[in-house]
């Protein structure tokens, strides 16, 4: 029986009527572009530019350093600035590679050239991908050609482009299926060559009709791949929550997607391995949303990766007129990261910038009292976690019980628990401190 829903899970306002029937502009930039080193979940690449070199659009610029790394590729032709530390939407500085961008987007040779895939053995098809630095560009950020290369691949039963695009605000995925289904199913079925046992899934949640069309009209004729239609719910998306729906398999704490039998991976990530397998083509840009109440011209753009959030800003006409804006967030209101600057450059794995004219962190605050213990915030936990008690251990900085007996590192800090809390407690950022701190420890 097929399954349309998870465990879980809250309904917030989805905000998609900004921007969900704005088609794709392609916005080209204007300034310098900034690659960091560590776009990816792994060890950041290794530089192999200097300062001075020449480089044109496609070329590597930094290669995967180690098993769980990225290649890093040029998206503009131009000069070598400097390779130095530059501000990210994380926080922090961290090692960047800055090209001086000439404006004039010269391809390196063989960038764009059609491939005979047919003729590509398994072993190819992944090198192909590795080559192409392709990353989770939902937000995950994990190397794709470690991912599509499990211990048993013939275990694997599903291969699922995940296109639910749960996180508020948030519709470059469901732009990208309506334009692109036809290379999106083809990038399907490149994966599944990796899998001989496995049928290929397109999850997509139910708010999105025009994207279900234009998938299920892709996939006429196919055998092996089809579309699932879901119940719009956050985090639809989530892996295990999508795992859940599609395998039927709860994936139980500690365990990987493979282990279940499963591969997830964005709907941006395989149409990325179309491009990459199909038309030689590596990581040079992604789909972006600007969006939300503080934007002028709300809008999906294809942007250069290295492009700095406050030309997209431009691109989008701007904040409007008269108007105070409280927040700004790289990707959205549940999951996002607060922005103290636009002047940080868009990575592989950054799909929106949202402009809010109230805050709702800042108002929740106000409102902040003890906890209730009413016990919501285990009823909405995806994962069937303990927010209640992991906050009590985290408070009491008590981390061994915290990651030991309430699995507190398995939270994927989808905020949730956070949204649903009457007594407005800061639950999600009270994890993520306490699994920072934990991560720091362990790397000591």
């Amino acid at each position: 029986m097929l399954r349309n829903t998870f465990r879980g899970g809250v309904h917030p306002d989805d905000g998609k009527k900004f921007a969900r029937d704005v088609s794709y502009q392609t916005y080209i930039p204007k300034g310098d572009l900034i690659f960091p080193l560590n776009q990816h979940i792994g060890k950041p690449a290794r530089p192999i530019v200097q300062k001075g070199d020449p480089v044109l659009a496609g070329q590597l610029l930094a290669e995967a350093d180690g098993f769980v790394s990225a290649n890093i590729v040029s998206s503009c032709s131009g000069r070598v600035k400097a390779v130095e530390n530059r501000k990210t939407v994380a926080g922090p500085s961290v090692s960047c590679i800055v090209v001086e961008n000439d404006g004039n987007y010269t391809l390196a040779d063989g960038i764009g050239q059609d491939t005979d895939t047919d003729s590509l053995s398994g072993q190819e098809i992944l090198d192909r991908i590795k080559a192409a630095g392709i990353i989770g560009l939902g937000g995950a950020g994990f190397p794709t050609h470690v991912k599509l290369a499990p211990r048993n691949p013939e275990d694997i039963e599903y291969v699922i482009a995940n296109g639910a695009e749960c996180e508020p605000y948030i519709t470059c995925d469901d732009q990208l299926m309506r334009t692109k289904a036809g290379e999106i199913v083809e990038g399907l079925k490149i994966m599944l060559r990796l899998f001989p046992k496995a049928e290929g899934v397109i999850i997509i949640e139910e708010n999105k009709p025009e994207a279900i069309a234009a998938m299920e009209q892709a996939c006429t004729g196919e055998e092996k791949v089809r579309v699932q239609a879901v119940h719009t719910k956050y985090p639809q998306g989530g892996e295990r929550s999508v795992i859940s729906v599609v395998a039927g398999k709860h994936l139980k704490l500690g365990m990987l997607p493979a282990d279940a039998g499963c591969v997830v991976d964005n709907m941006a990530t395989v149409h990325a391995i179309y491009r990459a397998v199909c038309k030689s083509e590596p990581v040079m840009e992604r789909g972006f949303t600007v969006s939300g109440d503080g934007v002028h011209n709300p809008c999906n753009l294809m942007v250069r990766i290295g492009t700095s959030f406050s030309e997209v800003l431009e691109a989008a006409g701007g904040l409007k007129e008269g108007i105070k804006v409280e927040k700004l967030l790289c990707g959205g209101p549940m999951m996002g990261i607060a922005l103290a600057s636009l002047d940080v450059p868009i990575c592989k794995n950054n799909n929106a910038l949202t402009v809010l004219c109230t805050d709702p962190v800042a108002e929740a605050e106000k409102l902040q009292t003890a906890c209730l213990r009413c016990g919501r915030c285990n009823q909405v936990c995806p994962l069937g976690l303990t927010p209640q008690m992991m906050a009590v251990a985290a408070e009491k900085k008590n981390y061994e019980r915290y990651e030991k007996k309430l699995y507190g590192l398995e939270c994927i800090a989808c905020g949730s628990c956070t949204y649903i809390c009457p007594a407005k407690r800061p639950l999600m950022q009270l994890f993520k401190q306490a699994k920072a701190e934990i991560m720091a420890a362990k790397r000591k």
